[in-house]
Formats: structure tokens, C-alpha cells, sequence
């Protein structure tokens, strides 16, 4: 039974953009899972507002654990205090997220724990779950499930308990700057990770020529599937909010030049009632 304690936190508000760049990290890869850290501001009446995402390069590639160094954790206070100088608003880190691939949306024991520790830092801390590649076993159409939590101590236990935070998702007609180049570094930053690994194994000394061939071939192979699966779709979804903008800014020129039109009708008719 949990302790009756005060929630630090009553809601997050997820901004759009930073919702689509987490999900497209999530379904980013299947085998393992993958991290970021959410950047945002803590409001008067305890409602976080996560308005971008830091997406995170693993160091070693686990499917059922994702950690994130001291090193990471400053670099991202960093970039909260370079956006809080952009914006003027008191931007820091506010929580993190995490990819939960063909598991529940629930956090494990090793999340709880996790989050119990951000949270003795900040209270305000939250932690988010995509899980995803999941089976609706009625429809047999896949499915992504996302919650957000926190810790707190179990009454009458030394372990830490989960207690679900609402979460609303808060439309936005644009995509932030920083949710923009955020998405534009997955691709990169995957990228990195592979390269990381092969060397990593590259390097080994005891390794035959056969089995540095086939390292070679399942590098190359890792790298076309992300190109499909995440570089391509990226770059058509690119093109489309491109197209979109450039149709939006006819729309925006054609009604410019109407209002001018009506405005230099209404002065006509202001000087010719004048000389009248």
C-alpha cells in the first residue's frame, strides 16, 4: 500500500513536437531501448511543461535497460540554460523518457528505482514510457501505448512504488526550432552508435578475416535499415510539413494583397467623401 503523500507533481503537458520526436525515436528500433531527457519548465500550481527533448546516444545497447551518465545529465542542463536564454522562460531539465519495445507500458522495478533516484535531485522530475511494437491481439494492428510516473516510498517497505501522472499531449500548429533539430539528429546519432559498436568489436585482436567480413556486412546492413526506417520516412515527413508551410504562405500573400486592396478602397473612398 502506498504512503499518503502530497503528488510533487499534478500533470505534465506534453507539447506535440516533442511527443512526435519521442515516438519516432521509440520506433527508431525494436531489439533494444532507447532514451532522451525532456526539457520543459515547472508552473506555480505543479504542472510540468515538457516543450523539447534531448535524444540521448546509448554507450552500450541493451533491450531491457537504458542508462543515462552524469555527463549527459550536464550537458543537458547546459542546453536548458542556452534555451532559457533564447526563450526568457525558466527552462531546465524536467524529466526523462524512455522506449519500452514488445514489454508492457508499465515501469519495471529497475525504472522505479531509477526515477526515485532523479527525484532526490528534483521532485519535479518525471519519467515517460513509449511502449511500443505492441499487437492488439483483436485487431492485429499494432499499437503505442505511453504513460508518464513518479516514486514514491511504499508505507510499510524500504522499495519505491510507481504513481501515474496525467499526461496531456498539447496540439501545436508548428514545430519548435529545437524539436526540429532534435529530429534531424536521430538519424546521426544511430548512426554513431553503430560505428561505436563496430569498432568496439573491430578492434579485438583475436578475430579471423571471415568473422571481420561478416561484422563488416552486418554494420552495412544495420545502417541500411535505419535509412528505411528511420532516415527515409524522416525526410518525407520533412518534405510534406515543407510543402505545407510553402502552401500556408501563398495563403498568407493572397490574403495580404486582398486587405491591401480593401485598405486602399476604403482610403479612395475616404478621399473622395473628403473632397466632397
Amino acid at each position: 500500500m502506498a504512503a499518503q503523500v502530497v503528488q510533487a507533481v499534478q500533470a505534465v503537458h506534453l507539447e506535440l513536437d516533442a511527443f512526435l520526436v519521442c515516438l519516432n525515436h521509440a520506433l527508431s528500433t525494436e531489439k533494444e531501448e532507447v532514451m532522451g531527457l525532456c526539457i520543459g519548465e515547472f508552473d506555480t500550481i505543479r504542472i510540468v511543461h515538457i516543450h523539447s527533448v534531448i535524444i540521448l546516444r546509448r554507450s552500450a545497447k541493451r533491450k531491457d535497460r537504458v542508462e543515462i551518465s552524469p555527463e549527459q545529465l550536464s550537458a543537458a542542463s547546459t542546453e536548458a540554460e542556452r534555451l532559457a536564454e533564447l526563450t526568457g522562460r525558466p527552462m531546465r531539465v524536467v524529466g526523462w523518457y524512455h522506449s519500452h519495445p514488445h514489454i508492457t507500458v508499465w515501469p519495471s522495478h529497475v525504472d522505479v528505482r531509477a526515477q526515485a533516484m532523479y527525484q532526490m535531485m528534483d521532485q519535479g522530475f518525471v519519467g515517460l514510457i513509449f511502449a511500443c511494437f505492441i499487437e492488439d491481439k483483436n485487431t492485429k494492428t499494432g499499437r503505442v501505448l505511453y504513460t508518464c510516473f513518479q516514486s514514491i516510498q511504499a508505507q510499510r517497505s524500504s522499495e519505491y512504488e510507481r504513481i501515474e501522472i496525467p499526461i496531456h499531449i498539447v496540439p501545436h500548429v508548428t514545430i519548435g526550432k529545437v524539436c526540429l533539430e532534435s529530429a534531424v539528429e536521430l538519424p546521426k546519432i544511430l548512426c554513431q552508435e553503430e560505428k561505436d559498436a563496430y569498432r568496439r568489436i573491430h578492434s579485438l585482436t583475436h578475430l579471423d578475416s571471415v568473422t571481420k567480413i561478416h561484422n563488416g556486412s552486418v554494420f552495412t546492413k544495420n545502417l541500411c535499415s535505419q535509412m528505411s526506417t528511420v532516415s527515409g520516412p524522416l525526410l518525407q515527413w520533412l518534405e510534406d510539413r515543407l510543402e505545407q508551410n510553402q502552401q500556408h504562405v501563398q495563403e498568407l500573400q493572397q490574403e495580404k494583397e486582398e486587405l491591401l486592396q480593401e485598405l486602399s478602397s476604403l482610403e479612395y473612398s475616404q478621399r473622395q467623401n473628403g473632397e466632397g
